[in-house]
């Protein structure tokens, strides 16, 4: 029976288990010491809580208190003897019926005070007027002090009525003195005995574990992956054979890891190399795998819920559940999913075992928004300029097919005509152009170049030219330099003048008579730019067209019939946009509408 080298190893580390065990048993002595000593402390602070109170009430039924408020007075003068921490060795506070404090003991230190403030937050929330039981006891804990805080409340009856509460509580030590005492003893003579046993229980442990460390040794090298080390396995007994195994067994995995590490890392820079997300679950619906383009796939997707790990690699129950109906069915499952400003395309496919079950599913997931963005913005587009193409054409056949019938008899008729089919012709052709300006705009082919002018002398020039096309319309109309003189901007005049010509045109035609129309101008320090608005007093924008009316073709109201192509500010934006600038605008409806871009100031010496 002890002839195996291990056995006997086994129970040399039993003894040391029963040693342990021996150290345990005090422990727990310690711990039961603890508990008892505790229970104790709580009694006496019981104790001492209904010998005040026997005390309080005997005081004030001496005295003879007629009413209420004899008798707290009664007890107030009562409890002068104990406002001292000393004399009772705990604290006490005295309430009366109402929870309103009668007398208590004076902090005379901060942590006194702190204490004070412990026991009444705790005493009005937890007892007084709160419970239904008169006698009761609580123990908050002190995590800053590693003690319990026993509060005892108990009624102060005189003449056999309930008159004041009583709160007595005292700071009772989780470290009992005879634990502490008991602690030392046994740490001093454990420390004694492990030296005495120190030099052969090290020996004895050298010898017993140096084959096994080798062996774990072995073991993690094998966890590294280096394959190239081995155990000793010429050591007798059990050891040796477990050593044996443990390099057939590095034998075989250095075969098996090596083939399978290289196919691994092929197929992860294959996967972390494309574009499109990719994740597989196992057949408990947990992810087990994602590539680097999950990480960042799904930014743009607003996040309700991020409470498991599954929405927070992909934010949309229903994939999760084409994911459960795929390891369900073994189905593939497509899905388009569309969210606000973005949208994304989902495969979900099964994985199965050499045994054709179901382990798995992977999903691959593609961002698509661009695309529809831009299939989007093709049938708009096209919708779009059908519209506009189609009013000045519906025009002039409606005027071309009375004259090419000959219906039109008088000259006088047939002129005027002309004129409308004339005057369609130019729209059609004006439409054309802001189409193509755009374009090219937007395409970065329409080239200028930026260079610094004089904001100052253009804005005095506008002043000057659209003072009587203003008053024409009877419309106020006039230039504000709010900060002043403006310094020199940097940006194309001509295209300045025509953005502002934009934004004048739009306000002129929502501006009603009598109402005005400002350009004002601010130079600002904290961002070194000139901001230019144009401001009118029209009916102006309805919240639900602020966010479109740089759109193209987009027009606000269009029921009252206001003409234009819907071309303008799309083209001011743009134009803003290839100069590094930015517009916004601000509108209250039936108030007016103010339009505000940006220049950025030039810096350094300007020669003209």
């Amino acid at each position: 029976m002890f002839r195996s080298l291990f056995l006997r190893k086994m129970i040399f580390l039993v003894l040391v288990a029963l040693c342990a065990s021996a150290l345990l048993s005090a422990t727990l002595f310690n711990y039961a010491a603890n508990e008892v000593s505790r229970d104790n402390s709580q009694e006496m602070v019981i104790d001492q809580a209904r010998a005040m109170a026997s005390v309080l009430s005997e005081h004030v039924e001496k005295s003879d208190a007629k009413d209420y408020q004899e008798r707290v007075a009664s007890l107030k003068n009562a409890t002068v003897a104990f406002t001292d921490y000393n004399v009772l060795n705990a604290y006490f506070e005295l309430y009366e019926m109402n929870e309103t404090p009668i007398e208590f003991t004076r902090a005379g230190t901060m942590d006194e005070l702190n204490m004070m403030s412990i026991i009444d937050s705790y005493a009005r929330e937890n007892m007084l007027t709160n419970s239904d039981n008169k006698n009761l006891m609580g123990s908050p804990t002190l995590s800053d002090k590693n003690a319990t805080l026993t509060i005892v409340q108990v009624p102060v009856y005189t003449n056999g009525t309930l008159t004041a509460y009583l709160i007595v509580a005292k700071e009772i030590s989780n470290q009992s003195a005879f634990d502490s005492g008991f602690s030392s003893v046994l740490l001093l003579s454990t420390l004694l005995v492990s030296m005495f046993m120190l030099i052969p229980v090290y020996f004895a442990s050298k010898r017993l574990i140096s084959p096994l460390n080798r062996v774990t040794d072995v073991a993690n090298a094998l966890g590294r992956g280096d394959f190239s080390v081995r155990a000793n396995d010429k050591t007798k007994g059990e050891i040796g054979e477990l050593a044996a195994s443990v390099n057939e067994l590095a034998e075989k995995l250095s075969r098996s890891i090596t083939s399978v590490t290289t196919e691994r890392n092929r197929l992860k820079e294959i996967f972390d190399i494309i574009s499109e997300g990719i994740v597989s679950v196992n057949k408990d619906l947990q992810p087990d795998y994602s590539n680097n383009a999950i990480a960042t796939l799904f930014e743009k997707v607003p996040r309700k819920n991020l409470f498991t790990e599954k929405l927070q690699l992909i934010p949309f129950e229903e994939v999760w559940e084409d994911f459960d109906n795929c390891l369900k069915t073994g189905e593939t499952y497509e899905r388009t999913i569309e969210a606000k400003d973005c949208a994304y395309s989902s495969t979900i496919v099964p994985i199965l075992d050499n045994e054709k079950v179901i382990i798995g599913a992977t999903g691959f997931f593609r961002d698509i928004s661009e695309q529809e963005r831009l299939e989007q913005t093709r049938r708009d587009y096209v919708a779009n300029v059908s519209h506009e193409l189609r009013t000045p054409l519906t025009a002039m056949r409606g005027l071309v097919e009375p004259l090419a019938d000959g219906m039109v008899k008088k000259e006088e008729d047939r002129q005027r005509y002309y004129g409308i089919i004339l005057h369609e012709t130019m729209r059609l052709s004006r439409l054309i152009d802001d189409m193509l300006e755009l374009s090219r705009l937007q395409a970065r082919t329409l080239a200028f170049k930026t260079f610094p002018f004089d904001l100052n002398k253009l804005l005095s020039e506008f002043e000057t030219k659209f003072k009587p096309v203003m008053e024409d319309a009877e419309l106020d109309f006039h230039v504000e330099y709010k900060t002043g003189t403006l310094p020199t901007v940097m940006g194309n005049p001509d295209r300045v003048e025509q953005i502002i010509v934009i934004l004048l045109d739009n306000a002129k035609k929502y501006t009603p008579p009598g109402g005005s129309i400002t350009i004002s101008t601010e130079y600002s320090d904290e961002t070194d730019q000139v901001l230019v608005s144009v401001s009118d007093t029209g009916q102006g924008i309805h919240e639900y067209d602020i966010d479109h009316i740089f759109d193209r073709f987009y027009k606000a109201d269009r029921a009252r019939g206001k003409k234009g192509t819907g071309l303008g500010l799309a083209i001011a934006k743009e134009l803003l946009s290839y100069m590094g600038e930015t517009i916004t605008v601000q509108s209250e409806y039936g108030e007016g509408t103010t339009f505000t871009f940006t220049l950025k100031r030039v810096t350094g010496s300007v020669w003209y």
